[in-house]
């Protein structure tokens, strides 16, 4: 019989990317409220994996990576895509158009998860119409991606920064 144990705290990230750059400052600022002081800032990528968004939001796009100080549970995955939910929103163009896509997840040694408001086959439902996308694995001493990652999370710029933020989260956990 396996015994129940407590989740480990884990390292919120979280990917920002849109065309007007202008608008990081006020958002980083406004996610820092919320979610308390940032550890690492990625530099800006552009963000040309996929079309999908140009209708809604123009071209060129950028992405960059944050990572927070404070750990948070992993069961506060929902209610952190749902603030950030909101945080779009409320930057929407006039008639709702985004102008910003937010990508919350967490970090922990053996892996990186994302939050999703869809479903599928690999996500798993943690409440309040929210699932967890596992993102990439940690094995052999680096990332992995896995058949469904997005390509941005599989490519070396995410993958780099993800290492960074792991080193910063393991100096980060409290002793056991």
């Amino acid at each position: 019989m396996s015994k129940p144990q407590e989740p480990k705290p884990a390292k919120l990230v979280i990917g920002l990317f849109m065309k007007d750059r202008a608008l990081f400052e006020p958002l980083a600022g406004e996610l820092t409220i919320r979610f308390g002081s940032l550890d690492l800032v990625s530099s800006w990528m552009p963000f040309d994996y996929t079309v999908y968004y140009q209708q809604e939001m123009g071209t060129p796009l950028f992405r960059r990576m944050l990572a927070f100080k404070p750990l948070i549970e992993q069961m506060q995955l929902a209610d952190v895509k749902l603030a950030t939910n909101r945080l779009e929103q409320r930057y929407a163009a006039p008639g709702g158009r985004r102008r910003v896509n937010i990508d919350p997840g967490y970090l922990l040694h053996e892996r990186f998860v994302l939050a999703s408001g869809k479903n599928f086959s690999h996500r798993i439902y943690v409440g309040q119409r929210i699932y967890a996308d596992l993102t990439l694995i940690f094995q052999r001493g680096a990332f992995e991606s896995l058949p469904w990652t997005y390509p941005d999370y599989a490519d070396r710029p995410i993958l780099d920064f993800l290492e960074q933020v792991r080193a910063k989260y393991a100096a980060d956990l409290p002793s056991a």
